[in-house]
């Protein structure tokens, strides 16, 4: 996924796509920012570095608002790099998080090898803004997707890139669709889990796809690729028993296939942001005569979250303090209908719900039960813990479904100043 002497983003491509994106005047199109800012560009609002106070009496920002902690990212960022080198894994976070490239960047330049994604609409953003390497982790056959990626490759001979197969049907189709490439297209094996999403279930599977890949002339057989989070983000002990039979799985497959694979080092890869201790341990340590490059896809570990990581991620779930969540929502009080009720104007159209609800930073004894659309239902510990009007700050469990929610997220240093303006490109 890495060439040599090729660094994994083109700095020039990186900075123009940057500076045009910050040249573009704020509007209305953005919610949870002050009216003040429409008509300024990010350049000229981050060089004034203001306080962001969405209660200031004037040039607040009309609520909910979504903030990201400088300390925290940075701190998110050093933590998850010092702890895949001492493991001896790489990193190629996964962009679907965020769908931020000045995020991107910025794991890249912490040490990670690549950029993971889902699809080729998202790829096609992070190579706008000059990633080079890029891992999708799905078996792709659609042609106008594989056409795209072969385009890319043929354009640029530093781009490094990489997909799943878990048919042989699949291999199929993407042989006709590369036909006139003249790059192969690099080929994980996916292996899957009962039960779970995709992905080979058998070894015979495993090995009829492996066979098929290396008979194609347009692809490439690189490596074995899984997913132990496929069923469950449990610590409970059925869920790491099927965790640990899945990367037993992988590893089993990588010997398996050792006389196959079409390059001198092979990539195994799995990974997501609860059992990355668990990857790291299971597959490392291989034969001297084999060349493996253990590459984790977590994402999360960069903001981090009050709710889902913070209970289950290695760096936290036993009260650690490896990682710090660094998103917040801000909203006010709007209603104070019962005595221990208090209706917020935060709500599913704003913040994450899939995995828990929002966390209250405050009120102490305060807990969200419930969203609308535009509303969170937030128990208070008491009729005097909250009054109309008051601003609140939320905690978020699960960041992938906070992100997409927000186009612009003004990132804060520990005064409160804006030091960057975050774009998401969902």
């Amino acid at each position: 996924m890495t060439g040599p002497g090729i660094a994994p983003i083109d700095d020039a491509v990186y900075r123009a796509a940057v500076r045009r994106e910050s040249e573009r005047p704020l509007d209305w199109r953005f919610k949870g920012v002050p009216p003040r800012w429409w008509g300024r560009t990010p350049a000229q609002i981050t060089a004034e570095a203001p306080v962001f106070d969405p209660d200031a009496p004037e040039g607040g920002a009309p609520g909910p608002v979504c903030v990201l902690r400088a300390d925290a990212v940075a701190h998110n960022l050093a933590t998850m790099a010092q702890w895949c080198r001492a493991r001896g894994v790489e990193l190629a976070p996964h962009g679907k998080t965020h769908m931020a490239p000045q995020l991107a960047a910025r794991q890249l330049d912490a040490g990670a090898c690549a950029i993971t994604v889902a699809t080729v609409s998202q790829a096609a953003v992070f190579r706008a803004f000059g990633v080079r390497n890029l891992v999708l982790a799905n078996e792709l056959v659609d042609a106008a997707g594989l056409r795209w990626v072969a385009a890319e490759l043929d354009r640029d001979p530093t781009m490094r890139f990489v997909c799943w197969a878990d048919s042989v049907r699949g291999v199929e189709l993407m042989t006709a669709a590369l036909a006139g490439a003249r790059r192969p297209v690099p080929v994980c094996v996916e292996i899957g889990l009962p039960g779970g999403r995709s992905g080979c279930r058998t070894a015979d599977e495993v090995d009829d796809v492996a066979r098929a890949v290396v008979a194609s002339p347009r692809l490439e057989l690189v490596g074995v690729a899984g997913y132990e989070a496929a069923i469950a983000q449990s610590l409970a002990p059925e869920s790491m028993a099927a965790v640990a039979a899945h990367l037993r799985d992988v590893r089993a497959a990588v010997l398996r296939l050792a006389a196959l694979f079409e390059t001198d080092e092979v990539v195994v890869t799995a990974g997501g942001s609860t059992y990355f201790d668990d990857v790291a341990d299971v597959l490392t340590g291989w034969p001297a005569a084999l060349t493996v490059r253990t590459v984790l896809r977590s994402g999360c570990y960069l903001t981090h979250d009050h709710g889902l990581y913070a209970r289950t991620s290695p760096l936290t779930r036993h009260g650690g303090a490896g990682l710090r969540p660094a998103l917040e929502i801000h909203a006010q009080v709007t209603s104070r209908p019962e005595p221990e009720l208090a209706i917020v104007a935060m709500g599913r159209r704003d913040v994450s719900f899939d995995q828990g609800m929002p966390t209250p930073l405050e009120p102490a004894g305060s807990s969200v039960t419930k969203l609308n659309d535009q509303h969170a239902f937030l128990q208070l510990d008491g009729p005097d813990s909250a009054h109309v009007g008051d601003w609140l700050r939320f905690g978020i469990s699960h960041p992938c479904t906070v992100f997409d929610k927000w186009r612009l997220i003004p990132e804060l240093d520990d005064r409160g100043r804006v030091v960057d303006l975050i774009r998401t490109y969902f």
